[in-house]
């Protein structure tokens, strides 16, 4: 009983502050991924180059720098079409779908995702994002409600006393 109490407490502690279960990424993450492209550019073989690349658009994706995150964004962007596999595809499209998830656009973000889930239906990273991009849709729905509500119930009332004092 305890562990289902806990739990509630948590969903509606998440609800407020908007946890989700999608790390961060640190600016000093992110620089040490950019050197380490630097350096592969300068003459290694083109898979260490792309592998150099991929860890750079992952800490992109995930920083708490939105700047980071559109350049995160357009890196897979641009190597998207080059992707020769299945599983590069589905790597690539899921951290478009970070990226476009911190950024805030959470339509697309959910087309990725299922995108990703056609290749991979079982996929546990690919799960926990719809989930959160559920439960963050769910949140702004309801506060958007919430807002909805209190605009017309301020109009009501705001319509109610102009009547009121048009009556004395």
């Amino acid at each position: 009983m305890e562990a289902k109490i806990g739990k509630f407490f948590d969903s509606v502690s998440n609800f407020f502050t908007g946890g989700d279960q999608i790390p961060w990424c640190d600016f000093d993450i992110v620089a040490g991924c950019e050197r380490e492209v630097a350096e592969a550019e300068k003459g290694s073989s083109d898979k260490l180059k792309g592998e150099c690349i991929m860890r750079l658009s992952w800490a992109l994706v995930h920083s708490k720098r939105a700047e980071d995150v559109q350049r995160g964004i357009a890196m897979l962007e641009a190597s998207l079409s080059g992707s020769n596999t299945p599983l590069q595809v589905r790597e690539k499209l899921y951290l478009l779908a970070v990226g476009y998830y911190r950024s805030g656009n959470y339509s697309k973000s959910r087309q990725l995702v299922e995108r990703c889930l056609e290749i991979a239906p079982d996929w546990r990273q690919a799960l926990t994002l719809k989930k959160a991009l559920e439960d963050k849709i769910t949140k702004d729905g309801v506060i958007g409600i919430g807002i909805a509500a209190t605009a017309v119930g301020l109009v009501a009332g705001g319509i109610a006393a102009a009547l009121s004092a048009r009556k004395k």
